[in-house]
């Protein structure tokens, strides 16, 4: 496993690198990476983002790498924060695959991307996904209230970047 020195590194390996270098735009990545890198933790402002939020994709892949994305939706706040570098929210009854939660038992690595369509911003938020089936306290208080969807478990995500 690749150590990472720069919190972009989670989507800059090595190779994204070279071909930013090669195809000249490397230096600018180079000097948000001098001042720190992408953020870690989730601010005031990427807070409101967040909780006015109505829907996002969740990406994962499983053991073999096949990448997966699945929409994910309810009432604004449904995607909450536990604190600055935890999100999670209540996995509602679906198509019954399982896709997802298949992937997250064979690999933790996720991407959460909300997209503002009226507002035209968009927040990419990489990091661990786990789902959590055994603790009805925690899946109650991630539900929307009076929200009427089907809660089955908890997806609670880690923020690496």
């Amino acid at each position: 496993m690749a150590q990472h020195i720069y919190s972009s590194d989670v989507a800059f390996t090595p190779t994204v690198k070279e071909i930013q270098t090669r195809k000249g735009s490397r230096e600018s990545y180079a000097r948000v990476e001098a001042k720190g890198g992408w953020r870690t933790a989730v601010d005031p402002g990427l807070a409101e983002f967040i909780a006015a939020q109505t829907s996002f994709f969740l990406a994962t892949a499983n053991a073999e790498g096949q990448p997966y994305i699945q929409h994910r939706g309810g009432p604004p706040g449904f995607l909450k924060m536990l604190d600055k570098t935890t999100l999670a929210f209540a996995d509602f009854a679906g198509n019954q695959q399982f896709i997802t939660q298949g992937n997250l038992a064979d690999n933790p690595k996720a991407h959460i991307f909300l997209i503002d369509y009226v507002n035209r911003q968009r927040v990419k938020i990489w990091g661990e996904a786990r789902v959590i089936e055994d603790d009805p306290a925690l899946v109650a208080s991630l539900m929307p209230q009076g929200y009427r969807a089907r809660p089955e478990q908890a997806i609670v995500f880690r923020i690496t970047a």
